[in-house]
Order: C-alpha cells, then sequence, then structure tokens
C-alpha cells in the first residue's frame, strides 16, 4: 500500500502561528504558536518577525521529533500578493519578492509564503501556497464602480469560500466546476461571493469592509455622509480605516465583536443589541440576493460557513429571508489547515496543475 504524502503546513496571523503535519487528510501534529504583544513589539514592520516566526516553527517541530526528510511539500497561506487566480500556486522568487514588498499591504499571512520556500530549499521540496485572499476572477462588469477613478476589487475569504464550495458541490453530486453557489463567510469579516462554475465572478471586497456591516467592519456606508465625516474630524485614511474595520460593525454598536455576548445581550432583553444584530443578518441576506441575481437565479445552493454559521439563531433568521432562492447549505466553522493541506494533496495527487505566480 502506497504512503500518503505528508505535508508541513503554514498560517501565519497577526497573534500566532498555526502550524500541523498532515499524512494525508489526517493531522499528525497541530500546534497554535502564540506571540506575545511583548515578543511581537520588538519588530517595527510585519516582514521584521520572519526569523522569530520562521525560528518558532523550526524549534516546535525539533521538539516533537519531526523526522523533515519524510515530507512530500510545504503548504502556506498565502497573502497580499498582486491578483491572481484560484487554485495552488508553486512559491517562486517572484512571490517572495512580492510578499516581502507587500505587494497589497503588510499582513501576517504574508510570512506564510517566505517561511514555505526557506524550508522547502532546504529540503529539496517544492513549496505551494493556496487560494490566498487576492483570488481575483471577477467578471469584467463586476470590476466597474460608478466612479471611474476607483475598480472594485476582489479581497475576500478565498481559502474558505473555495473549500467549503468543494464540499457543498459533492454534497450535491457535483463538481465545483459544474455548480452555481452562492457561498457566504461569516466571521469577523463577512463575505458573499457568486460562485460559476469554478470562478467566484462577484464578490465583496471583505478586507476594506464592502457588502454588508460585520462584528468588526462597517460595510458599504453612505458616500455623502461618510465624505463629511472624515471632513469634519479631519481623518487620514489610516485613521479612517482604523475605525471602520476592526471598530466599524458590532464594534462600533455595541462595544464587542464576539456574536455569543451579542446572544447573552439579546436573551437579557437588550432591544439595541437585537436591532443591530437584526440589522447585520438583513444586509447580509440583502447581498446574498444580489449574488443570486449576479447567476441570474441559476444557482445550485447557497452555502454558509465560518465561525458565525455555529449561530443557530443567526441561521435560522437568516433563512426566513433567503429560503425562497433554493437548498441552503451550513458548514459552521473554517477549518483553514485541512483547507490548504487538501489544496497541496490534490497536486501531489495530480488531480490539479500547480500555477505559475508571474
Amino acid at each position: 500500500m502506497k504512503q500518503e504524502h505528508r505535508l508541513l503546513v503554514i498560517n501565519p496571523g497577526s497573534t500566532s502561528t498555526k502550524i500541523a503535519v498532515y499524512e494525508g487528510e489526517s493531522p499528525l501534529i497541530e500546534k497554535k504558536l502564540e506571540h506575545s504583544p511583548e515578543e511581537l513589539n520588538k519588530f517595527q514592520d510585519i516582514i521584521d518577525q520572519y526569523d522569530f516566526r520562521k525560528d518558532s516553527i523550526l524549534n516546535f517541530l525539533d521538539e516533537q521529533g519531526m523526522n523533515f526528510n519524510k515530507l512530500d511539500a510545504v503548504v502556506a497561506r498565502g497573502g497580499l500578493l498582486k491578483p491572481i487566480s484560484g487554485g495552488t500556486f508553486k512559491v517562486n522568487d517572484l512571490m517572495v519578492e512580492h510578499l516581502r514588498q507587500g505587494y497589497q499591504g503588510e499582513h501576517a499571512s504574508n510570512l506564510g509564503g517566505i517561511i514555505a520556500k526557506e524550508i522547502s530549499n532546504q529540503l529539496d521540496i517544492p513549496a505551494y501556497i493556496v487560494d490566498p485572499v487576492v483570488v481575483d476572477e471577477l467578471q469584467d462588469i463586476a470590476r466597474i464602480s460608478g466612479f471611474e477613478p476607483i475598480e472594485r476589487k476582489s479581497i475576500f475569504h478565498a481559502l474558505n469560500h473555495k473549500a467549503v464550495a468543494r464540499k457543498a458541490a459533492a454534497q450535491l453530486g457535483k463538481k465545483y466546476e459544474e455548480a452555481n453557489l452562492v457561498v457566504v463567510h461569516l466571521g469577523g469579516g463577512i463575505s458573499v461571493g457568486a460562485h460559476n462554475c469554478g470562478d467566484v465572478i462577484d464578490v465583496n471586497n471583505a478586507l476594506d469592509g464592502e457588502g454588508p456591516f460585520s462584528p468588526e467592519r462597517s460595510g458599504g456606508l453612505p458616500n455623502g455622509d461618510l465624505v463629511r465625516y472624515i471632513d469634519e474630524h479631519n481623518l487620514t485614511w489610516k485613521e479612517l480605516k482604523r475605525q471602520l474595520v476592526g471598530n466599524g460593525g458590532l464594534v462600533s454598536y455595541l462595544d464587542t465583536n464576539d456574536g455569543k455576548k451579542v446572544q447573552e445581550m439579546i436573551q437579557s432583553g437588550d432591544e439595541k443589541a437585537e436591532k443591530v444584530y437584526e440589522a447585520m443578518i438583513y444586509q447580509i441576506a440583502k447581498e446574498i440576493g444580489s449574488c443570486a441575481v449576479v447567476l441570474k437565479g441559476e444557482l445550485d445552493a447557497i452555502v454558509l460557513t465560518g465561525g458565525l454559521a455555529h449561530d443557530e439563531y443567526l441561521v435560522s433568521r437568516m433563512k426566513e429571508y433567503i429560503k425562497f432562492l433554493g437548498e441552503i447549505l451550513v458548514f459552521p466553522g473554517e477549518d483553514e489547515m485541512q483547507s490548504l493541506a487538501e489544496g497541496g494533496l490534490r497536486v501531489l495527487r495530480n488531480e490539479e496543475t500547480p500555477k505559475d505566480y508571474s
């Protein structure tokens, strides 16, 4: 019997680095390496954390007695690269250069591909990233914003979107490339995408908070009032972004981004909490309706995923708005590590051809 492929999976976040070793679909080692503010504050920029993060990974694996020679590939979460199509990409020198530069901005995920490439070079095995947030498969008409100097961008939870879309399609007896789905990622940020036969042809820019408001992000706002607010408070773009992305949405109204706490507030009779939470659900449902229109009503299912998909209250209220559109499938949570491993396995099993970043 052929030995299953073994992969090292790396997923850097803002205050932690998740690592795992997979044999096939099964994790052999899993660890979330927490990084304290004291440790991270030593570094001026995120890219300066590279050696610290890499050494943390290697030291932990060494403590676990990891035999690196048994690894077949290293798979990492992709960062803010230039817009690319979905799929699994080989980490090459140009990608590393763009990750170091922060092509579309700074984010801890930029470190993933860089660390994966160095480890893979030492072991003479391939390094990959899978469906990074910059996946861009928008149809041309979706790029037009209504104001010529500004073009709509595709930045969303592509890794989880694509992974659950494949699961949903399989449950429907189809390949992902044959299915029409509206996928809704419900987390600190919320993204709603129209998946047309394997391509996400329209989606809100979740990084900048476009679309429905979320636990931490403001969503789309009335243009005139927003411009006046900026003028009255003499805000720079960085100051405004800090308010709208991270301190917008539920945080702005209720001082929490925790759906469970909001539920407790509602159950205790807090009318404001109930109204704001209902407004968030309402806006998400409207965005789902918009994506159903993008697919011209020809959709196989609506797929709800992400951390908030565990919230039975939210899901039940959402269903009341969207049930007329068709079948609704729920895949709670977001297993990024599993999704990254599956992307690497598809390539190693010759089920998918890895793409070149150029």
